[in-house]
């Protein structure tokens, strides 16, 4: 056979091999493009909710029980800023059922609070016609709460203020746990040592368990959505639990979306030694074009588009600095 045949048949039979290999390339490069854009989005998102829940309207809701770390978390303000974010950063910000469609992939937001926590989720709910109908609702704060085998009762902060029920005397206090701990025989207020260990794993505790029973009843959800993923809690590593509660802060799941042959689960935790320091904003000059950074507090008017934890960050993505002559 000459060799011109050979390189026909080398053609013909190897052809449609590297054309299929070619493809499955592609499909692997744009799965891995939507993937981190999923995870930016929920990422940014967070940070922008981070960044607003500590906004209050009345400043003695900055401080209290003599604690650096208490502040009044916006709920609301937070799910209002998380969700804008995303749907800006999917671009769907101008689609209400789009929006209303992307929930169907979020299971939970957690907001963690000073002295508990509150968390979305997809409740059902009856409505007139006697139908299943499912709507986003926030749970009561639950507090971060322990029992000891005395019926000592304790509720934990995201530091070592507690408010704690004396069973031998029969009365409530609260205070510093090295305040208290001379006042009364609570065990676990004796060793300031054990008490943090007991105080950040019952938190992480908590909030894993209802999470994790939270991500599973969205499931029926889902379900009945027509998608076929099963939710599940995704694998968080034990660092970025305790880094969660070292302060007030967001977190936020995303399953289920298709990338490639493969689904999103991912989550974002936004604590709040990230945010509470004043927000880089990243604002676009509506008369140039030109994206500026600057500090949260100038009210210079600019579009909003991107919010960083510091100025080198926002110059890395292309701002220039802002003088802000009301900082």
């Amino acid at each position: 056979m000459k060799i011109t045949e050979l390189s026909i048949v080398f053609v013909l039979i190897f052809f449609p091999l590297f054309w299929t290999i070619s493809l499955h390339t592609q499909d692997a490069e744009e799965a891995q493009y939507l993937g981190h854009q999923y995870r930016s989005a929920l990422q940014t998102a967070v940070m922008d909710a981070g960044a607003v829940m500590h906004q209050n309207e009345k400043q003695n809701d900055e401080a209290g029980y003599d604690s650096t770390k208490f502040v009044k978390a916006d709920k609301e303000l937070a799910l209002l800023t998380f969700t804008q974010t995303m749907a800006l950063n999917m671009g769907i910000q101008d689609d209400p059922a789009a929006i209303r469609n992307m929930f169907n992939y979020i299971p939970a937001v957690v907001i963690l609070d000073y002295d508990g926590y509150y968390m979305l989720s997809t409740e059902t709910e009856m409505t007139g016609n006697r139908e299943d109908s499912f709507r986003q609702v926030w749970s009561p704060k639950k507090p971060y709460t322990y029992l000891d085998s005395n019926g000592n009762s304790i509720n934990f902060t995201l530091d070592d203020y507690v408010y704690a029920y004396d069973a031998n005397a029969g009365k409530w206090i609260e205070g510093f746990q090295k305040e208290l701990a001379s006042s009364t025989q609570i065990p676990l207020l004796q060793n300031t040592s054990v008490f943090e260990q007991v105080r950040q794993s019952r938190i992480v505790t908590a909030v894993q368990d209802d999470l994790a029973d939270v991500i599973n009843r969205h499931n029926e959800f889902a379900r009945k959505n027509g998608i076929s993923y099963t939710f599940t809690m995704p694998l968080i590593a034990q660092e970025d639990w305790y880094n969660s509660i070292n302060d007030t802060g967001i977190m936020a799941f995303i399953q289920g979306i298709g990338v490639g042959d493969q689904k999103i689960n991912n989550y974002a935790i936004g604590g709040g030694r990230l945010v509470k320091k004043t927000a880089i904003v990243g604002g676009v000059d509506p008369l140039t074009g030109i994206k500026y950074y600057y500090p949260s507090t100038c009210g210079n008017g600019y579009r909003a588009e991107e919010v960083f934890t510091d100025a080198k960050q926002a110059a890395a993505q292309g701002y220039f600095e802002y003088k802000c002559s009301n900082r």
